[in-house]
C-alpha cells in the first residue's frame, strides 16, 4: 500500500484543472516517470511556485479539483512526485475516480472543516498529516495546533486503496 501520510501542500484555490496538473503538451511521454518534473507546472495561483511539491506528500485544496480533460495522466503525475491523497471540497469526477483506480486516495471534506484547515495550518512552514484509512481518520499537525478529522470513503474505494489500484484488485478478484 501506498504511503498517505506526509508534509502537507496547500493549494488554496477552487477548480485547478487537468491542464494545470499536467500540460497536454506531456501526454506523449510513454512512462509515467516522464511526467514527474512537470507536476502543476502550469498552476497560476499567488504565492505558488512547483518548488513547494519537492517535499509534499499531501495536498489539500478546495472545490472541483482535478476539472477539464480526463486523463490519468493527472494522477500519475502527483504519484510519481510521491503525492498519493488530495483532500478537497470536491472533485471533478473522472479524476476522483482516475485517483482510487490509480490505488490512491481522494477525500472530501466539508467546505467549513477546510476553511478552519486553512486558517489555522496555512500559514505554518511544516504541516504533517497522518492517514488512517481503516478508521477513515485524518491528524493534521504543525508545531502550533494539531486536529483530528473523519472523513469517508466507501468500502469498494477502500479496497482499491488497499490492493494499489484497480488492476491489482481486479487481478486479486476476478
Amino acid at each position: 500500500m501506498k504511503n498517505f501520510s506526509g508534509k502537507v501542500l496547500f493549494l488554496d484555490r477552487n477548480d485547478i484543472n487537468t491542464d494545470e496538473i499536467i500540460p497536454a503538451k506531456y501526454l506523449t511521454e510513454i512512462t509515467k516517470e516522464a511526467l514527474k518534473p512537470y507536476l502543476l507546472e502550469d498552476l497560476k495561483m499567488n504565492g505558488f511556485d512547483v518548488s513547494f511539491i519537492e517535499d509534499a506528500s499531501v495536498v489539500i485544496t478546495r472545490e472541483n479539483f482535478g476539472c477539464g480533460s480526463s486523463r490519468e495522466h493527472a494522477p500519475w503525475a502527483f504519484e510519481v512526485n510521491g503525492i498519493n491523497i488530495v483532500i478537497a471540497e470536491s472533485f471533478a469526477r473522472i479524476f476522483r475516480q482516475n485517483m482510487f483506480n490509480c490505488g490512491m486516495l481522494a477525500a472530501t471534506l466539508p467546505k467549513s472543516e477546510l476553511d478552519t484547515i486553512f486558517e489555522l495550518f496555512s500559514r505554518d512552514k511544516d504541516v504533517y498529516l497522518e492517514t488512517d484509512i481503516e478508521n477513515m481518520m485524518f491528524t493534521i499537525r504543525s508545531e502550533s495546533n494539531k486536529r483530528e478529522i473523519s472523513f469517508e470513503i466507501s468500502e469498494f474505494d477502500k479496497k482499491l486503496v488497499y490492493s494499489g489500484g484497480w488492476v491489482n484488485f481486479a487481478d486479486k478478484n476476478y
